[in-house]
């Protein structure tokens, strides 16, 4: 079904006004589906157009593209997307900072603690005491990360288990907004056996002191490099720190696409939204400023790596994590991050007259407003 944007508008429209707890009939299914497909496939058209313009783009086997120096691609993502998966470790509950990206904003005093001495590592409990069974009882994953959700909050909590994991030789990464990073911290975090550091550059708006905390971890840790939701204020903060950033030495820069929950779409409301594999939904600048920064990246050859950490990037990373772990064909836990569709989220996109969709139909008979019994 090619529904016509005009068609797509009336019905969202429509749907929009339904109570939440109000199920579609079957046929208005077809339809919500079949707008967000017509939605999607004129997304992807605007990518792919996109990823044509950039030189010298490289594959990671179908999963994920990246530009730059292959040997500065991160191996934390290698891992993810390549081996056993991002296996979580969870601590800290809090954070410094309140980004109006976080897929916990409004909601950060709310977070569950994982347990005065306890770490959660694969959903169950432990004290660093326990990790020595943990290591002998079960296979090693590739790699595990640190997040959930400033580390630095307690830091010199995590230098030892770092340490264990390092002595098994498990490759570790963790994630930072980097404000409070110091030397002395940096350079425990080294010495415990931290592989990869990744600063959420966008949390501190690409502030000074961060990017000299990512030159002065260079000096301590294997790999250090940059995550963050892209967004456009990310987007003009790195352009005009450009120099800097990359004097630091860094090895990448992972340009994730930003995708909305229920706790921060209100802080994008009103923006061209799509949503991926019906699953993550998205502001549609997100992933194309990505390829636009990857572009700039390739033409200017910028001695970094340069990853499209995307939504479909995220879809096979569920896909390789579920098939590792034994899961039939086709499984995932990917899916979308609402309980029901947001219809009214996705009235900026059918109301603006730039964004066309591919390919136009009137709707069948028995689809139209007439045919239905409600």
């Amino acid at each position: 079904m090619y529904i016509s944007k005009a068609d797509a508008l009336a019905w969202y429209s429509f749907f929009a006004e339904l109570p939440e707890d109000e199920p579609l009939l079957p046929r208005q299914q077809e339809i919500a589906l079949a707008v967000l497909a017509q939605i999607e496939a004129a997304e992807e058209a605007r990518v792919e157009s996109l990823r044509a313009e950039i030189p010298g783009l490289q594959s990671l086997n179908g999963r994920s593209f990246y530009v730059g120096d292959d040997a500065r691609f991160p191996k934390g993502c290698r891992s993810c997307l390549l081996g056993t998966g991002l296996s979580a470790v969870r601590k800290t509950n809090k954070c410094n900072l309140q980004c109006r990206f976080c897929y916990d904003y409004g909601e950060m005093d709310l977070q569950p603690p994982i347990g005065a001495g306890y770490w959660e590592i694969g959903g169950t409990k432990f004290r660093e005491a326990d990790l020595d069974l943990l290591l002998s009882a079960c296979n090693h994953p590739t790699g595990i990360a640190y997040v959930y959700l400033e580390p630095f909050i307690e830091i010199e909590q995590y230098y030892g288990v770092i340490r264990k994991f390092h002595e098994a030789g498990v490759y570790q990464h963790m994630y930072t907004n980097g404000t409070l990073a110091t030397e002395e911290n940096l350079r425990a975090l080294g010495e415990s056996g931290l592989d990869e550091l990744r600063f959420n550059l966008g949390a501190s708006g690409c502030a000074d002191r961060v990017i000299d905390a990512i030159a002065t971890a260079k000096k301590y840790i294997p790999m250090v490099g940059i995550e963050t939701p892209m967004t456009p204020e990310l987007y003009e903060a790195f352009l005009e720190r450009e120099e800097a950033i990359l004097a630091t030495k860094l090895d990448f820069m992972n340009c994730a696409e930003l995708h909305l929950n229920p706790n921060n779409l209100g802080n994008y409301w009103g923006e061209n939204l799509y949503m991926y594999r019906q699953g993550y939904l998205s502001p549609i600048w997100s992933h194309e400023l990505t390829l636009k920064l990857m572009r700039r990246a390739a033409e200017a050859r910028w001695p970094i790596a340069v990853h499209d950490c995307c939504n479909r990037t995220k879809f096979a990373r569920d896909l390789n994590l579920r098939a590792h772990e034994g899961g039939w064909f086709g499984a995932s836990a990917y899916g979308m991050e609402f309980p029901s569709i947001p219809y009214a989220a996705f009235l900026p996109i059918l109301s603006d007259e730039a964004f066309p969709f591919l390919r136009e139909e009137p709707l069948p008979e028995g689809y139209r407003p007439g045919d239905m019994v409600f």
